[in-house]
């Protein structure tokens, strides 16, 4: 099993604020022979009568010595993550979750910006200091 990021437990707490469960830490998953672990999976009931949400959550920290590089890996789990929850869970909505001083600064970058727009990463942008969700984007 993977290695925890810095902001896992950081981001599990935000969405627990948000009324989400915690369904799996991590959220295993076997697609086409290949075992994979997203971060975290959760839920959240919409109404008595309602099916509800359901998301999983990649979640990076950005502080490694590249950025780039660590956007490149970002990308490549993202894709492959959202390939094997369309083959195994396709109810399910992937999201990358990024602390908000990356967001602000790095993923400002025309090519960053445009690297989400192509490849439709949804994001999940997160405060570190106050626990909490700032915004989703899809």
């Amino acid at each position: 099993m993977p290695a925890k990021d810095v902001f896992h437990d950081t981001v599990r707490n935000a969405l627990e604020k948000e009324r989400w469960t915690i369904t799996d830490d991590p959220l295993f998953i076997k697609s086409l022979g290949i075992d994979f672990y997203v971060d975290l999976a959760a839920e959240r009931i919409i109404g008595v009568e309602k099916e509800g949400q359901k998301i999983a959550v990649e979640i990076k920290s950005f502080v490694a010595a590249s950025a780039v590089s660590e956007f490149h890996k970002a990308i490549g789990q993202y894709m492959n993550y959202r390939l094997a929850l369309r083959n195994q869970e396709p109810d399910r909505h992937l999201y990358l979750a990024v602390p908000k001083d990356t967001y602000e600064t790095f993923f400002r970058i025309q090519f960053v910006q445009a690297a989400v727009r192509e490849y439709r990463i949804a994001l999940m942008i997160f405060d570190p200091e106050k626990e909490a969700i700032v915004t989703w984007q899809t």
